[in-house]
Formats: structure tokens, sequence, C-alpha cells
């Protein structure tokens, strides 16, 4: 028995961490609303150190106030209502200088069934983070609204047409439509396949099933493709340098790496794609190149981003998903993608991918 307590202690020991090792801020006061701690992340998100609020009034130092300006202490009033509360919903508050966090609190009561407030754990989260994933969800929902809204337009206009005139029509006719509606469908489609890819990668879920790949030979098929789609043979260079070494990736996902590459490249380039492989210190590069415009130094941290357009890249079409899910993949493959500027002008888009066999690949 002396042997378990031991045990336990030095567990508890081990479980004991300062209030500064804590990422979300933290505040306690006594119910009275005197300061009693402030920790690091406190302190940076309010701007208030902790030896300036310490034995201070809460709504001196932290003057927290509601959407309708109300005083939040005030209103948490710690000493009334019932005895059952412990626990107080997150909600966005202000501070004086306009800055949101998002505050909850825990009304710490001595007994814990029924007594005194004698602390209240007041938990700040920065609200700018939550704020830009409401924007992008926001811009995401704006998105798939706009590109669903044209294409099910035309095929619901051409459609309900040859449902109802099918007899007015000649045969070249209703083949134009008909492929009309086929192009559109296809488009919905990629469009909903582009959602669920961003979906997996942001909640991790994304899967890598690992078999032997040629990098060469999923080049010439992506090239393939864009030349019986109508593009020029000779806008096409690929280079492949030396033997390269084994590679088990997912072919699927390198398909569509690639694919994605190369459609933007023959979107916002002009003159020739060039696909470069080659073999690197841990792993098989890929060069993308155009010769297009480029991308500024400053913008390419933005590249990677959802629903990034550079230049007139909106009237050229794109939902503005196409790299973010390409760094995604490539990094479930566990490896890396960068962009820069190419040697005859435009952009080079360059990821390595490491080499083994699945034992030492990194999966998703």
């Amino acid at each position: 028995m002396h042997g378990a307590e031991t045990d336990g202690q030095v567990v508890a020991a081990a479980c004991t961490i300062a209030i500064d090792d804590l990422p979300d801020g933290l505040i306690v006061a006594d119910r009275y609303g005197r300061v009693l701690a402030v920790n690091r992340a406190a302190a940076r998100l309010t701007g208030v150190r902790m030896e300036r609020a310490v034995g201070r009034h809460m709504s001196d130092v932290f003057p927290f106030r509601d959407h309708d300006g109300r005083d939040w202490w005030k209103a948490l009033d710690p000493e009334g209502g019932l005895r059952s509360r412990v626990r107080v919903p997150e909600r966005p508050l202000h501070l004086p200088g306009g800055q949101e966090l998002y505050v909850t609190a825990r009304l710490v009561r001595e007994p814990e069934r029924g007594g005194e407030v004698e602390r209240v754990a007041i938990t700040l989260r920065d609200g700018g983070a939550r704020a830009r994933l409401e924007r992008s969800r926001a811009d995401l929902v704006s998105t798939v609204a706009h590109e669903l809204r044209s294409p099910l337009t035309s095929v619901k206009g051409f459609t309900a047409t040859l449902l109802t005139k099918w007899s007015r029509f000649t045969e070249e006719q209703k083949l134009v439509m008909l492929e009309t509606v086929n192009n559109d469908a296809d488009r919905v489609t990629r469009l909903i396949t582009e959602l669920l890819d961003v979906s997996r990668i942001e909640s991790g879920r994304l899967e890598v099933r690992r078999q032997v790949v040629d990098l060469p030979a999923r080049a010439r098929r992506i090239i393939a493709g864009r030349v019986a789609a109508g593009e020029p043979e000779d806008r096409f260079r690929l280079v492949v340098h030396d033997e390269l070494p084994e590679t088990w990736l997912d072919q699927d996902k390198v398909d569509q790496i690639l694919s994605n590459l190369v459609e933007n490249a023959l979107r916002h380039g002009r003159g020739t794609v060039t696909m470069e492989i080659e073999s690197v210190g841990w792993g098989v590069a890929v060069s993308v190149r155009d010769e297009g415009e480029g991308i500024e130094p400053e913008l390419a941290p933005r590249v990677f981003r959802q629903f990034w357009r550079g230049g007139n890249s909106r009237r050229r079409g794109g939902t503005g998903l196409g790299l973010f899910i390409v760094k995604g993949l490539v990094e479930a493959h566990g490896g890396t993608i960068t962009v820069q500027r190419a040697p005859e002008g435009g952009a080079e888009f360059r990821f390595t991918v490491p080499t083994g066999t699945p034992d030492f690949a990194t999966s998703a």
C-alpha cells in the first residue's frame, strides 16, 4: 500500500506544471475580483504584465467588455447566482484597445458542491486565429457557391431546353449541348473532389497508399493527357537526369500533384512548360517551370494558401485550392515544396519526395 502511495505521489509530482507552461492565457482572481496570478500567455495576449496586475481589481486591469459594452466581471458576479454554478461559457470579449479575446471561467468553490466561491480561474484565447478560421470558412462557402452556380445553371438550362424542345434541334446542336452539360458536370465533380481533399488535409485524415512509382512515366502520362486535350505537343519539355532511385509513393496523388502543377503553369504562364526530374541527396526532386510573369518574392509565402489567386488569375478560372492541395499531398509523403523565379523568368515549383522502401518512407 505504501508503495502504491509513493507511486501516486511520483505521478502527481510529474503532472504538476507551472501556469506559465499552459498554452492558453490564465488569470486567477478571488471572489472579490482581486487578481491573484497571471501567466505569461495572458500577459502576452492582454499586454498587462503580472506585476502590474496582481493585487488590483479585475475591472481596473482587465476591463473586458461584451459586444454591448457591458462590464464582463460585473456581469459574472461570482458571489451571486446559483451555488451549483461552476462554469461560465466561452464568449468573445473586447479590451479597450479593440482586441478580441475568447474568455471562459471556472468558479472554484469550497466545498466543491454548493460552497462559497474561493477563486475564479479565467482562460483566454486569441480571437484573431478564430476570426481567421471563420473568414476562411466564409471564403470557402463563397467560393463553392460561385463555382457551382455557373455549371449548375448551364446544366439546368441545357437539360430543360432539350427536354422541352428536343425535336427542334439538329443532331449536331444536340451533341454540342450534351457535351456542354458533360463538361460542366465534370467541373462540379472536380470542385467536390478538391473540397474533399482540403477537408482531409486540414483534418490530418489523408491516406497515402504507397507503391513503386515511375515518376518520369507519370510525367509523360500527364503531358500526353494535356496534348490529347488540345495543347500543342511542342509546348512541353521533359528532362530526366541520370538513373533515378526507387520511390514508394501514392500513384494517384502523384498524378494529382503533377497535373495541378502543369495546369497552374498553363493557366498562368506562357511559352514552354518544362518538367525536370533529378535525384537529390535524400530523395527525388521534380521541377515544373513556365515562362510567364513569375511570382514576386514577397508573394511566395502566400502561394500555397487556400484561395490564393495571383495577378489576373480570377479571369483565367480556378478555385484557388490547387496549390494548397499540392502542398498537402507532397507533405503527406514526407516531402517539401517551394516556389521561386525560374531561369526563363517565369515561376518554378519544385517538390522533393523521399526515396526508400515503405519502412523508411514517411506516412501521413
